[in-house]
């Protein structure tokens, strides 16, 4: 199976002024775990995820002060949608990341560990209710 099949295309793209709690909040209504960073100043692309955002909360940042800029990652891996999972994911363990952004000419998708997993894992089937 390869990374196209896998791939979400409704990338999510921000501004590097946007602020973490507007991140955040652009994620977590599109349920994604993570934004390009689109920097027109510099033409360039980064990557900002919700760890980050969760790093820098954690240690006491604004969510209103700090921006995108600061947390963004910058040395991006940009993978091409015909790369087999496998291949993404060897990126993905060999990198220590989550995300991988999808080349064309400019961002054309995202692929997240969940979605590899979800192509990997079998359909899901009805279980018995847990009790706990």
């Amino acid at each position: 199976m390869l990374v196209r099949d896998a791939m979400s295309t409704l990338v999510l793209t921000i501004g590097p002024a946007h602020t973490l709690r507007q991140a955040a909040r652009l994620m977590s209504a599109r349920r994604v775990g993570a934004a390009v960073v689109h920097d027109p100043d510099t033409c360039g692309l980064g990557i900002i995820t919700e760890r980050d955002i969760l790093d820098a909360i954690g240690s006491g940042q604004n969510p209103d002060t700090e921006t995108a800029s600061t947390h963004t990652t910058t040395d991006v891996v940009f993978a091409s949608p015909a790369w087999t999972l496998e291949e993404a994911a060897e990126a993905m363990t060999h990198g220590g990341f989550r995300h991988l952004v999808l080349d064309g000419n400019g961002p054309v998708g995202i692929v997240s560990v969940r979605d590899i997993i979800r192509c990997w894992a079998p359909t899901r089937r009805p279980t018995a209710a847990l009790t706990l």
